[in-house]
């Protein structure tokens, strides 16, 4: 693999984890503040686990919205290598029908 297809593809691994994490840490936060608004309400029987479906609910079209430049450059990422390995099953499909393999 050169080495520009080699950079291509760990900048699009780090994109992907940077999203992944953002959108985890996102669904954390939102937890932590219906959590706590629901224990300053009072209600100190709030289970932990109905505040974390709430918040992932809340945080699907949230994150959406507030990581759209993070997760076009993850998508972009993901574009890159899907064109890498589409080039590299043409390239094995010609040499297999015996053909020489188109250079890109």
């Amino acid at each position: 693999m050169p080495k520009a297809q080699s950079s291509a593809v760990r900048a699009a691994v780090v994109n992907v984890l940077l999203y992944i994490v953002a959108r985890l840490v996102l669904v954390a936060a939102v937890t932590a503040v219906i959590y706590g608004v629901g224990r300053l309400l009072g209600v100190h029987e709030f289970p932990l686990i109905v505040a974390l479906l709430f918040a992932l609910v809340i945080a699907m079209p949230l994150g959406i919205w507030l990581f759209g430049p993070l997760r076009r450059r993850a998508t972009e990422g993901l574009e890159v290598a899907t064109e890498r390995r589409r080039r590299d099953r043409e390239q094995l499909r010609a040499r297999l029908r015996g053909e020489a393999p188109p250079d890109d």
